[in-house]
């Protein structure tokens, strides 16, 4: 044990001084010759504290990945400890493999150190360029719930999740915990959660760093876990986690529902400057960036920082030419093995698989009579997705992800195939539960996206259905994965993977029984501020469409993709073979709605916002059949950044808009949100009028929500009539308006003629 330990120590030793050096040196990396100003960085960029935890980590867990021949990735939601991340990276040598130009001996030392923390070179923080990673760790929060995602479905995987204490404090983070409940051990890998303890933040101490062992003890046991601390000196600490490592092992290939943790504590900024200016440095909050900032122009901490560097011996562990020594070499896995190169975190053929799809007209309903009474988009997804587990039921790729929605949301219909996942107690009543199911629920919008991202990540499909307003709650977190996603697309080794996936339903327009709070469609407006041509808006216009949309987003790689689409039962307009055509362009004139050369032309992105656009049609129709119209449905739309010509459906826009009538425009969301699109193409603002919700709403009727924010029939109709000189007819629309809040307030329902409507053009 002894010889082992000190080859552990050893390791811990090169990874401390690479890491510092990253910090501080942009030459002189060896210390052949006394530290001079010349020799560090001007800008002195990254943190150090966490860094001795995180290399403590990863040395011991080298060691059991030796001895066991384990499958292992390290999740580390502390991202800021990069430093740490990379020395490693560059010990077992997959820095190399990915980065040829950091080679294994003073020079590549030297490129890694001016590299890191320099414009143009490695970040300061985890990210997609970095082998082994899924987590860039910049938002703290979703370390526990990214590992569970990762192994689901994947029984020979361990990941090790190390937890920092100020990150345990966030919301996300607390309620991970409990994703233990609905990850069944027997058919996914392992979570070995490693709380790290070293009771300090920025700038003050962690909550869970001034807990005593017995209330960390009590609190996890009473999450479900077996928790085992670490904590000591010198190498006690060091036996102490070798031996909790083995009995974790075991425990862990028990596959039982109690699963281990660690409950590691170390020094905050462990073997680094003790003190400086009477201060004290390690242990304390003041290490957790970079300690001694004047380094390169104050003389005694640049004494400091070099006597630190030099307390490591680091030319006793590695040559200049020769790099590492046979005893660290000894310590590093088989290339087979290594933590940084596992093949799950990086995508490709080897864990990338297409699901297996039924056509989207399987499910479909006739619509060869436009505006047929009958389709519920959310009924004909929940066939559709019921299908596909069926069909993948073997290969175990493919996951729903729900908070306590797949009923309310009309899903249920994959209950026929599968069950929601649960491994807790369950009562004689409960039904829909089993240890293996498919669908994860959980009341925790964060962990269900961090599932997901876990999950896609690694190479597997999923979905995440949600109430419009509430996807919301994870709107920073998909803002963090985009970023992600779009260095990663640029990253060259790493392969396929397949897209987010989000059904956006119990939309806003018919939230009219919840009320205001359940009326937000800002995820959309958020989504559409994405830099590239990877974030996909589709607004299938009904239950047919919904299921060209559904099939196309499934077999897409490499994208974000949100339908947003109603559960309720509304007219079918196009056959499937339509819906897919459609789908080609994003967007298409309706011909059965449309006059040739028209005078206006109206369209409509969303399914309540094109019935209303459709309604308003017939008003015209039956008033004023001389006024001419056209009407296009926009069924996609990308996000704004990047390269114009992927801005579907804005380019080849004369085609669809014509050169100069007016267009009155009936939007799903925010109408600012499609007015930034417009802005770019020059000559429309003047002709465009964009109608959608404007913040105005309660507990009212569904028609009455179209009214508050004058996207309803009746206001388009108005608008049509005082733009052909037809005011007549707009003020008998007015005096409708009027009339029909006066009837909702004696009724309490829309009138007849608006619940009753069916498409009819009258010309």
């Amino acid at each position: 044990m002894n010889e082992k330990i000190e080859a552990i120590k050893k390791q811990v030793r090169a990874a401390n001084y690479v890491s510092a050096a990253q910090i501080y040196l942009k030459d002189n990396v060896l210390l052949k010759e006394p530290l001079t100003a010349e020799h560090i960085k001007p800008r002195l960029l990254g943190h150090w504290g966490t860094c001795p935890g995180i290399n403590f980590v990863y040395a011991n867990l080298n060691s059991l990945v030796k001895e066991k021949g384990s499958k292992m990735m390290l999740v580390v939601g502390p991202g800021h400890g990069f430093p740490a991340i990379q020395a490693n990276l560059f010990i077992e040598g997959t820095l190399g493999k990915y980065y040829p130009e950091i080679t294994t001996n003073e020079a590549g030392l030297l490129k890694l150190c001016r590299q890191f923390s320099w414009p143009y070179g490695f970040p300061s923080h985890s990210n997609p360029g970095t082998p082994g990673v899924i987590l860039e760790g910049g938002e703290l929060g979703y370390s526990l719930s990214t590992s569970y995602g990762a192994v689901l479905d994947n029984p020979d995987l361990i990941v090790a999740c190390l937890v920092g204490d100020g990150e345990a404090e966030t919301g996300p983070l607390a309620a991970s915990w409990h994703l233990n409940k609905i990850v069944d051990p027997t058919i996914s890998g392992a979570i070995l959660p490693i709380l790290h303890l070293n009771g300090y933040k920025i700038s003050g101490p962690t909550v869970f760093g001034r807990m005593s062992d017995e209330e960390l003890i009590a609190l996890f046991t009473g999450y479900g876990y077996t928790p085992h601390l670490v904590s000591g000196e010198d190498d006690q600490i060091y036996v102490e986690m070798q031996e909790t490592l083995s009995k974790c092992y075991s425990q862990i290939q028990e596959r039982g529902a109690k699963r281990p943790m660690i409950i590691l504590r170390t020094l905050k900024g462990w073997t680094g400057i003790k003190e400086l200016h009477g201060l004290k440095i390690e242990g304390n909050h003041l290490s957790h960036q970079v300690v001694g900032t004047e380094a390169k122009t104050n003389d005694e901490e640049r004494l400091a920082v070099e006597a630190w560097l030099r307390s490591y011996n680091f030319n006793d562990l590695f040559d200049s030419e020769k790099g590492w020594s046979e005893e660290i070499k000894a310590g590093i896995p088989e290339a087979s093995q290594r933590i940084g190169d596992n093949p799950h975190a990086h995508g490709g053929p080897t864990v990338y698989k297409p699901l297996n799809l039924p056509p989207a007209n399987q499910f479909a309903e006739d619509a060869t009579v436009p505006g047929t009474i009958g389709s519920s988009s959310m009924r004909r997804a929940g066939e559709y997705l019921k299908e596909v587990f069926r069909l993948n039921k073997d290969n175990k790729n493919f996951r729903l992800l729900s908070p306590d929605e797949t009923y309310s949301n009309k899903l249920d219909a994959v209950f026929a195939e599968t069950a929601r996942a649960w491994i807790w107690p369950k009562k004689e009543w409960d039904k829909d539960l089993a240890t293996d199911g498919r669908v994860m629920e959980i009341l925790s919008e964060h962990n269900l996206q961090g599932l997901m991202q876990g999950y896609v990540l690694t190479g597997r499909h999923a979905i995440f259905a949600s109430y419009e307003a509430f996807i919301q709650i994870v709107t920073s977190m998909v803002d963090q994965y985009a970023k992600f996603l779009k260095a990663a697309r640029e990253t060259d080794w790493r392969g396929d993977i397949p897209s987010l996936n989000y059904i956006l339903t119990s939309s806003g327009w018919r939230q009219e029984h919840n009320g205001f709070s359940h009326q937000n469609p800002g995820f959309i407006s958020d989504m559409m501020q994405r830099q590239g041509c990877f974030v996909n808006i589709y607004f299938p216009p009904d239950g047919n469409s919904t299921l060209a949309v559904l099939k196309r987003c499934l077999e897409s790689k490499k994208q974000i993709n949100i339908i947003v689409a109603g559960k309720t039962c509304e007219p079918r307009w196009l056959t499937t073979a339509a819906a897919e055509e459609e789908l080609k362009r994003g967007l298409a004139v309706w011909d059965f709605a449309s006059d040739e050369n028209p005078d206006m032309v109206l369209a409509a992105a969303g399914d309540y916002l094109t019935k209303e656009a459709l309604a308003a049609i017939t008003i015209v129709k039956q008033e004023a059949p001389e006024i001419r119209l056209r009407f296009v449905n926009i069924m996609t739309l990308t996000a704004l950044g990047g390269d114009p010509s992927c801005r579907a459906p804005f380019t080849d826009f004369e085609t669809f808009f014509t050169e100069d009538k007016p267009v009155i425009l009936n939007f799903h969301g925010y109408p600012q949100t499609v007015k930034q699109i417009l802005y770019d193409i020059g000559g429309t603002q003047h002709r465009f009028s964009i109608h959608g919700y404007v913040e105005n709403g309660s507990t009212t009727t569904p028609f009455d929500m179209q009214i508050r924010n004058g996207t309803s029939r009746y206001d388009l109709a108005i608008e049509i009539f005082d733009k052909m000189n037809h005011h007549d007819l707009a003020d008998k629309y007015r005096q409708k308006i009027k009339e029909h809040g006066e009837y909702i307030r004696v009724h309490g329902v829309d009138p007849e003629e608006i619940e009753n409507w069916q498409w009819q053009k009258n010309s």
